[in-house]
Protein backbone atom coordinates (compact mmCIF):
# COMPACT_ATOMS: atom_id res chain seq x y z
CA UNK A 1 0.00 0.00 0.00
CA UNK A 2 1.50 3.61 -0.66
CA UNK A 3 2.55 5.71 2.12
CA UNK A 4 0.47 8.79 2.60
CA UNK A 5 3.49 11.05 1.95
CA UNK A 6 4.66 9.22 -1.69
CA UNK A 7 4.32 12.38 -4.18
CA UNK A 8 4.77 9.20 -7.04
CA UNK A 9 3.10 5.89 -7.20
CA UNK A 10 4.22 3.36 -9.53
CA UNK A 11 1.61 1.08 -11.06
CA UNK A 12 1.33 -1.38 -8.51
CA UNK A 13 0.76 1.22 -5.73
CA UNK A 14 -1.85 2.99 -7.96
CA UNK A 15 -3.66 -0.28 -8.30
CA UNK A 16 -3.76 -0.33 -4.90
CA UNK A 17 -4.85 2.67 -4.51
CA UNK A 18 -7.69 2.70 -6.90
CA UNK A 19 -8.36 -0.87 -5.59
CA UNK A 20 -8.21 -2.48 -8.53
CA UNK A 21 -5.84 -4.84 -10.43
CA UNK A 22 -2.56 -3.80 -12.13
CA UNK A 23 -3.66 -4.60 -15.63
CA UNK A 24 -6.75 -2.62 -15.23
CA UNK A 25 -4.48 0.73 -14.65
CA UNK A 26 -2.33 -0.41 -17.48
CA UNK A 27 -5.76 -0.41 -19.71
CA UNK A 28 -6.51 2.39 -18.58
CA UNK A 29 -3.88 4.37 -18.78
CA UNK A 30 -3.01 3.08 -22.55
CA UNK A 31 -6.48 4.28 -23.01
CA UNK A 32 -5.78 7.57 -21.93
CA UNK A 33 -8.61 7.20 -18.98
CA UNK A 34 -5.83 7.51 -16.46
CA UNK A 35 -3.34 10.46 -15.49
CA UNK A 36 -0.19 8.71 -16.34
CA UNK A 37 3.44 9.71 -16.50
CA UNK A 38 6.75 7.93 -18.11
CA UNK A 39 10.04 7.87 -17.05
CA UNK A 40 12.99 7.92 -19.09
CA UNK A 41 13.28 4.10 -19.39
CA UNK A 42 9.27 4.61 -20.08
CA UNK A 43 7.88 3.04 -16.84
CA UNK A 44 5.12 4.28 -15.63
CA UNK A 45 4.79 6.37 -13.16
CA UNK A 46 1.51 8.43 -11.35
CA UNK A 47 1.40 11.59 -8.93
CA UNK A 48 -1.02 10.95 -6.27
CA UNK A 49 -2.14 14.26 -6.21
CA UNK A 50 -4.06 13.54 -9.76
CA UNK A 51 -5.27 10.04 -9.14
CA UNK A 52 -7.02 11.16 -6.09
CA UNK A 53 -8.55 14.01 -8.00
CA UNK A 54 -9.74 11.78 -10.71
CA UNK A 55 -11.34 9.34 -8.00
CA UNK A 56 -13.17 12.15 -6.77
CA UNK A 57 -14.23 13.65 -10.07
CA UNK A 58 -15.83 10.37 -10.71
CA UNK A 59 -16.86 9.95 -7.39
CA UNK A 60 -18.88 13.15 -7.35
CA UNK A 61 -20.89 12.46 -10.98
CA UNK A 62 -23.93 12.33 -8.55
CA UNK A 63 -22.95 13.79 -5.49
CA UNK A 64 -22.84 17.65 -5.60
CA UNK A 65 -20.90 17.03 -2.12
CA UNK A 66 -17.66 15.47 -3.62
CA UNK A 67 -18.09 17.33 -6.89
CA UNK A 68 -16.98 20.38 -4.14
CA UNK A 69 -14.33 18.12 -2.77
CA UNK A 70 -12.80 17.44 -5.98
CA UNK A 71 -13.04 21.47 -7.05
CA UNK A 72 -10.92 21.69 -3.40
CA UNK A 73 -8.74 18.89 -4.36
CA UNK A 74 -7.94 20.79 -7.70
CA UNK A 75 -7.25 24.27 -6.03
CA UNK A 76 -4.74 22.57 -3.50
CA UNK A 77 -3.04 20.48 -6.38
CA UNK A 78 -1.99 24.12 -8.27
CA UNK A 79 1.75 25.40 -7.95
CA UNK A 80 1.14 28.76 -8.95
CA UNK A 81 4.28 30.91 -9.21
CA UNK A 82 4.53 34.46 -11.58
CA UNK A 83 7.43 35.03 -13.42
CA UNK A 84 8.82 38.49 -14.34
CA UNK A 85 8.18 37.56 -17.80
CA UNK A 86 4.66 36.97 -17.02
CA UNK A 87 4.14 40.36 -16.16
CA UNK A 88 6.78 43.05 -18.20
CA UNK A 89 3.99 43.18 -20.66
CA UNK A 90 1.39 44.16 -18.48
CA UNK A 91 0.87 48.35 -18.91
CA UNK A 92 0.09 48.65 -15.24
CA UNK A 93 3.15 46.68 -13.84
CA UNK A 94 5.38 48.68 -15.50
CA UNK A 95 4.47 51.67 -13.49
CA UNK A 96 5.20 50.05 -10.29
CA UNK A 97 8.85 49.87 -8.08
CA UNK A 98 10.32 47.06 -7.44
CA UNK A 99 8.74 46.59 -4.21
CA UNK A 100 5.50 47.56 -5.40
CA UNK A 101 6.02 44.58 -8.21
CA UNK A 102 7.36 42.18 -5.37
CA UNK A 103 3.83 42.54 -3.92
CA UNK A 104 1.84 42.31 -7.10
CA UNK A 105 3.84 39.17 -7.93
CA UNK A 106 2.08 37.50 -4.43
CA UNK A 107 -1.32 38.70 -5.33
CA UNK A 108 -1.73 35.51 -7.54
CA UNK A 109 -1.02 33.00 -4.81
CA UNK A 110 -3.04 35.23 -2.33
CA UNK A 111 -6.06 34.71 -4.50
CA UNK A 112 -5.52 31.16 -4.64
CA UNK A 113 -5.22 30.98 -0.98
CA UNK A 114 -8.59 33.25 -0.80
CA UNK A 115 -10.67 31.07 -2.78
CA UNK A 116 -9.52 27.57 -0.93
CA UNK A 117 -10.18 29.22 1.99
CA UNK A 118 -13.71 30.27 1.21
CA UNK A 119 -14.49 26.54 0.41
CA UNK A 120 -14.25 25.36 3.54
CA UNK A 121 -16.22 28.14 5.78
CA UNK A 122 -19.63 29.36 5.44
CA UNK A 123 -20.81 31.77 2.50
CA UNK A 124 -20.49 34.77 4.76
CA UNK A 125 -17.16 33.82 5.55
CA UNK A 126 -16.79 33.80 2.08
CA UNK A 127 -17.42 36.83 1.04
CA UNK A 128 -15.74 38.93 3.89
CA UNK A 129 -12.25 36.45 2.20
CA UNK A 130 -13.45 38.04 -1.11
CA UNK A 131 -14.45 41.43 0.19
CA UNK A 132 -10.96 41.57 2.07
CA UNK A 133 -9.12 40.63 -1.11
CA UNK A 134 -10.77 43.38 -3.10
CA UNK A 135 -10.30 45.78 -0.69
CA UNK A 136 -5.99 44.63 -0.45
CA UNK A 137 -6.32 45.14 -4.55
CA UNK A 138 -7.95 48.09 -4.82
CA UNK A 139 -5.63 49.88 -1.46
CA UNK A 140 -2.17 48.64 -3.43
CA UNK A 141 -3.62 49.90 -6.98
CA UNK A 142 -4.33 53.54 -4.74
CA UNK A 143 -1.08 53.39 -2.77
CA UNK A 144 0.65 53.43 -5.66
CA UNK A 145 -1.15 55.42 -7.94
CA UNK A 146 -2.77 53.04 -10.16
CA UNK A 147 -6.12 54.62 -11.77
CA UNK A 148 -9.32 51.85 -11.40
CA UNK A 149 -8.96 51.20 -15.21
CA UNK A 150 -5.65 49.01 -13.40
CA UNK A 151 -6.57 48.21 -10.83
CA UNK A 152 -9.19 46.44 -12.74
CA UNK A 153 -6.41 44.92 -14.76
CA UNK A 154 -3.87 43.56 -12.41
CA UNK A 155 -7.23 42.15 -10.98
CA UNK A 156 -8.05 40.43 -14.02
CA UNK A 157 -4.28 39.49 -15.31
CA UNK A 158 -4.30 37.05 -11.59
CA UNK A 159 -7.93 35.80 -11.90
CA UNK A 160 -6.97 35.01 -14.89
CA UNK A 161 -4.00 32.57 -14.20
CA UNK A 162 -5.51 31.08 -11.54
CA UNK A 163 -8.73 29.82 -13.79
CA UNK A 164 -5.73 28.74 -16.17
CA UNK A 165 -4.15 26.57 -13.76
CA UNK A 166 -7.32 25.32 -12.21
CA UNK A 167 -8.11 24.20 -16.20
CA UNK A 168 -4.36 22.69 -16.24
CA UNK A 169 -5.00 20.70 -12.66
CA UNK A 170 -8.50 19.11 -14.32
CA UNK A 171 -6.47 18.60 -17.64
CA UNK A 172 -3.79 16.59 -16.10
CA UNK A 173 -5.66 14.59 -14.10
CA UNK A 174 -8.10 13.50 -17.30
CA UNK A 175 -11.22 15.14 -15.18
CA UNK A 176 -13.62 15.08 -18.10
CA UNK A 177 -17.41 15.34 -16.13
CA UNK A 178 -19.08 18.26 -17.02
CA UNK A 179 -20.92 18.67 -14.08
CA UNK A 180 -17.10 18.83 -12.10
CA UNK A 181 -16.06 21.71 -14.39
CA UNK A 182 -19.28 23.55 -14.38
CA UNK A 183 -19.25 23.76 -10.86
CA UNK A 184 -15.31 24.80 -10.60
CA UNK A 185 -16.14 27.70 -13.12
CA UNK A 186 -19.05 28.44 -11.03
CA UNK A 187 -17.54 28.30 -7.97
CA UNK A 188 -14.12 30.71 -9.21
CA UNK A 189 -16.52 33.14 -10.96
CA UNK A 190 -18.74 33.69 -7.82
CA UNK A 191 -15.64 34.45 -5.88
CA UNK A 192 -13.82 36.09 -8.09
CA UNK A 193 -16.94 38.18 -8.69
CA UNK A 194 -16.95 39.53 -4.88
CA UNK A 195 -13.56 40.21 -4.65
CA UNK A 196 -13.83 42.70 -8.01
CA UNK A 197 -17.12 44.14 -6.49
CA UNK A 198 -15.31 44.85 -3.88
CA UNK A 199 -12.02 46.47 -5.26
CA UNK A 200 -15.00 48.79 -7.60
CA UNK A 201 -16.57 49.72 -3.98
CA UNK A 202 -13.09 50.09 -2.07
CA UNK A 203 -11.99 52.81 -5.33
CA UNK A 204 -14.92 54.32 -5.27
CA UNK A 205 -14.34 55.19 -1.31
CA UNK A 206 -11.26 56.48 -2.29
CA UNK A 207 -12.41 58.36 -5.33
CA UNK A 208 -15.06 59.99 -2.80
CA UNK A 209 -12.85 60.92 0.01
CA UNK A 210 -10.26 62.55 -2.45
CA UNK A 211 -12.93 64.88 -3.82
CA UNK A 212 -14.16 65.66 0.04
CA UNK A 213 -10.54 66.51 0.69
CA UNK A 214 -10.31 68.29 -2.45
CA UNK A 215 -13.39 70.92 -2.03
CA UNK A 216 -12.00 71.50 1.41
CA UNK A 217 -8.95 72.68 -0.02
CA UNK A 218 -10.63 75.00 -1.95
CA UNK A 219 -12.71 76.39 0.62
CA UNK A 220 -10.13 77.09 2.85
Amino acid sequence: MPTDNKEWLNLSETAALLGVHPGTVRNWSNKGKLPVHRTHGGHRRYRRDEILLWMQSRAGEDNPNVIVQSFYQALRNIRLTVSEGQLENESWYACLDEHARMQYRMSGRNLLQGLIASLSGTPESARAEARALGYEYASRAHLNALSLMDATQAFLFFRNMVMAALMESYQAASVSTAATWRVAMERVIAFTDQVLLSLLETFEVYDHSQQKNGNHAQAA
